[in-house]
């Protein structure tokens, strides 16, 4: 094995977590429309009910994604982690919320009252996921940090990555194209949490409802992840000199990638085919109820596809607006060879951890 092959192995794994951790949204997603899927007390119960069963797996997945990135390509969580660092506690805060309000929210005597912990699942249900979009859509078009490893021997500052304005990365929030590919994920969190909710929930009058919720939440989803994909393709990338390690805005770089690995074009296009069929199949057939899993499928690998594109083919993943070659790439922000080397044999044992989720899955919908 390669340092190269290590670089590209822990990019995959990194990015099939993120794709993942998208479709484990669809916790957050039902969550946000637990008062419009459950008409009365009993249905929003039968919603937190299904979610709560689930939201673990969401919260651990989002941890270990953290924890892969932190491992194998350290420079980016500190950059991003530390430099951005507003823009992520607002994200793990909403999480922390949720973890709270499953807890409290039917506890006889909470101060706050079961409506107040209702809202604030319902606040994680739109700021996590639409932050979480926020953030992957820097990936594509920057963030405005800087990096100088020679501070690393400064005594008084030995601080390799800092932040190039105040705003500790809040200033994603005024980028446009982040906001539309937030707001995506957002509505894409809501579809799969319907999906989930109509397969999970055994109530006719939830999976009617649920049935018109999903066409109000697939239309603007469509038409904000059209528009930011297409823009994507037509728009300039962040091209690599494999030799110089130079960073060059390069003109459709990110079409380029796509046309350079066909593959990730057959699992985009497989991954939309599968999306829509579990969606249209569920809205027109009122005795289908297992859209969640083609539906699923599909956003993996559209989303791991879209991540692979952003590192892949000399590309800089994360892009600096305020310098260019302070920009991180696989090869500048990964760990020494001895510690992916090390990880990747660990790595191994990642089927057994899906299994053991699978079996968990199965184990809490029995309950």
């Amino acid at each position: 094995m390669t340092y190269e092959f290590l670089q590209q192995y822990w990019w995959f794994i990194v990015s099939l977590l993120g794709a993942l951790l998208v479709f484990l949204l669809f916790v957050q997603g039902a969550n946000s429309m637990v008062y419009s899927l459950g008409r009365t007390e009993e249905g929003q119960r039968k919603v937190l009910d299904s979610t709560g069963r689930k939201w673990e797996i969401t919260f651990t997945t989002l941890v270990t994604f953290g924890g892969a990135f932190f491992a194998s390509f350290p420079l980016f969580y500190s950059t991003s982690f530390g430099g951005a660092y507003w823009l992520w506690m607002i994200i793990l805060f909403s999480f922390v919320l949720q973890a709270v309000s499953y807890e409290f929210q039917l506890k006889k005597g909470n101060l706050l009252g079961t409506r107040t912990y209702r809202w604030f699942l319902i606040l994680n249900g739109i700021v996590g996921p639409l932050l979480l979009g926020g953030a992957v859509a820097t990936f594509f078009d920057g963030s405005n940090f800087l990096v100088e490893k020679a501070s690393l021997t400064d005594v008084g500052s030995p601080v390799i990555s800092r932040w190039a304005n105040a705003s500790a990365g809040l200033d994603a929030l005024l980028d446009v194209w982040n906001l539309v590919f937030g707001l995506a994920v957002m509505f894409l969190a809501r579809m799969l949490g319907t999906l989930y909710i109509i397969n999970n929930v055994d109530d006719e009058d939830i999976r009617s409802r649920g049935s018109v919720r999903l066409i109000g939440c697939t239309v603007p989803f469509l038409v904000l992840f059209l528009a930011f994909f297409v823009r994507l393709l037509l728009k300039d990338g962040y091209a690599v000199d494999a030799a110089t390690g130079v960073v060059s805005l390069e003109p459709m770089k990110y079409l380029h990638n796509y046309l350079a690995m066909p593959l990730l074009v057959v699992l985009t296009l497989a991954g939309v085919a599968l999306l829509l069929y579990g969606v249209v199949r569920t809205i027109v057939s009122k005795t289908y109820i297992r859209g969640i899993w083609p539906a699923g499928v599909g956003v993996v690998l559209v989303v791991l596809s879209l991540l692979l594109v952003a590192g892949y083919a000399d590309t800089a993943y994360y892009p600096s607006n305020a310098d260019l070659q302070c920009s991180l790439t696989i090869a500048n922000s990964c760990s020494s060879e001895f510690t992916l080397r090390t990880m990747f044999y660990v790595s191994l044992l990642v089927p057994f951890v899906f299994a053991y989720i699978a079996y968990v899955w199965r184990v809490m919908d029995r309950k």
